[in-house]
């Protein structure tokens, strides 16, 4: 049986889960959905190594023998690798959603236009992201999920962007995935550097969060992704 480790982006919560796991679990699979800032930890240490530690614990706490497919959302991508790390024991595939690439090199604020954007809103003493009911309307339209999603917004300091995620030597040590929600355009590079390395690759239409509109159809893409990914080996 597939288990599932699913990773949220540290700029939101758990909440980005909340349907995708009963659409999982209603198809037999087993599910483990870390909250990557619970309430009573303390800041402390690197940004990405806090927030891997709580996902590699959801990895260390599987049943002995288990390898669960780490997904990771948006943000979350360049934290598997480090989650894996962190964890200690091997995982069976790893598949990105809408999500970043490990790069090991790069800050998490890349070089590019949002990188600007990004240095113009801190410089007027802003966080990303702020967003707000109205902006996430059209991605998210039930309005009870949009507001649950909203409350638990983790918008991170300079210090968070400024971050280097390592990537550990070797990596990956399992296949990959990517899940692409389109017409997003936010995540076009990744997908495309994900579909150059030969990664199983889907697409699907909608927002970039679409696992909160349609949980169905994307557990249908992780379920086939995953088993896509038994039968391949690692592309480095």
């Amino acid at each position: 049986m597939t288990h599932f480790v699913l990773v949220h982006s540290p700029l939101v919560g758990p909440a980005t889960w909340a349907t995708l796991i009963p659409a999982l679990r209603s198809r037999g699979f087993t599910v483990a959905a870390p909250d990557l800032s619970p309430p009573d930890r303390a800041e402390r240490g690197p940004f990405w190594k806090r927030h891997a530690e709580e996902a590699a614990t959801a990895i260390a706490a599987q049943p002995s023998g288990v390898r669960p497919v780490v997904v990771g959302h948006s943000g979350a991508g360049p934290l598997l690798p480090a989650i894996r790390d962190l964890g200690g024991r091997a995982v069976a595939a790893y598949i990105f959603v809408d999500a970043g690439l490990p790069d090991g090199r790069s800050p998490r604020k890349g070089a590019g236009a949002f990188a600007k954007r990004l240095a113009e809103r801190q410089a007027g003493g802003h966080r990303f992201p702020e967003w707000t009911d109205a902006v996430l309307r059209d991605v998210i339209p039930d309005p009870e999920l949009r507001r649950a999603l909203l409350a638990e917004l983790r918008p991170q300091p300079p210090a968070f962007w400024d971050e280097i995620v390592p990537v550990f030597a070797g990596w990956p040590d399992a296949p990959c995935g990517y899940l692409r929600f389109v017409p997003n355009p936010s995540y076009d590079e990744a997908a495309a550097e994900a579909r150059a390395r030969g990664w199983a690759y889907r697409e699907m239409a909608g927002g970039h969060f679409e696992m909160l509109v349609d949980p169905g159809a994307v557990a249908d893409a992780l379920i086939s992704l995953a088993g896509e990914l038994h039968a391949t080996v690692p592309v480095r």
